[in-house]
């Protein structure tokens, strides 16, 4: 299956997870075509000073790559900055949070899959 650039929904978000600001969420993979092994695969765009507030995972993780950007990730209560190429991995079980420093746009891939343990 090939997903064109034009198929693809994004919807605009606010105040994710309690963070700041907005920014627009796209779906590259749909939950049904992840077939039980996660909820969420999408690209993230958050404007200047948005932010996902902190949120914990609980049977599942999270991986995010950032494409490009400025962040500062809460990765259980140690604060990091992250920039292009940067992975930021949340374990099942562990809470972070991401928010854009930079003066431009913080574009990233965000997956969570289920922990099958």
């Amino acid at each position: 299956m090939i997903r064109k650039k034009l198929e693809t929904t994004t919807q605009v978000r606010e105040h994710v997870q309690g963070g700041k600001g907005k920014g627009d969420f796209t779906v590259l993979v749909t939950p049904e075509e992840l077939r039980g092994h996660g909820r969420l695969f999408n690209r993230i765009v958050l404007e200047p000073g948005a932010s996902i507030g902190e949120h914990d995972h609980t049977k599942d993780f999270e991986v995010y790559y950032i494409l490009s950007g400025k962040g500062l990730v809460n990765d259980n209560g140690e604060e990091i900055v992250v920039e292009e190429g940067d992975v930021i991995y949340t374990a099942d079980g562990a809470k972070h949070s991401i928010e854009n420093i930079g003066d431009g746009p913080l574009d990233f891939l965000a997956v969570v899959l289920f922990d099958e343990k």
